[in-house]
């Protein structure tokens, strides 16, 4: 997953017409190092179908703030700079729920692309 660390390199990511979905993260976050053992599964499982990256909100500046990432990790769906859909809980978010958003985010994206 390649990592964001700039304002600009968020906005070069989420322009792309392709699906991006945007994990906002940080190093101190016990949920967001949860998920890391099995996020580079989930990037292999959905390869090709849509980009994966991660957004350090301590690297990013004001991004986080107008994006309205208001708890970590928080996962937001882009394509062609638009956001589609998010999914953002207070709870600790499971691989089951990562995966179950990850394919509506596909689902919401192909009916805009089809």
């Amino acid at each position: 997953m390649d990592k964001i660390n700039s304002p600009g390199e968020f906005q070069v990511s989420i322009q792309s017409p392709r699906l991006t979905v945007a994990v906002f993260k940080a190093d101190w976050c016990s949920d967001c190092k949860f998920i890391d053992p099995f996020v580079p599964e989930l990037e292999q499982n959905y390869k090709g179908r849509l980009t994966l990256v991660e957004v350090d909100v301590d690297s990013v500046g004001d991004v986080s703030q107008e994006q309205n990432i208001l708890g970590i990790p928080s996962f937001v769906a882009y394509s062609d700079g638009r956001e589609l859909v998010r999914f953002v809980s207070k709870l600790r978010k499971s691989r089951e729920e990562i995966e179950n958003f990850l394919d509506r985010a596909l689902e919401v994206y192909q009916s805009i692309h089809k």
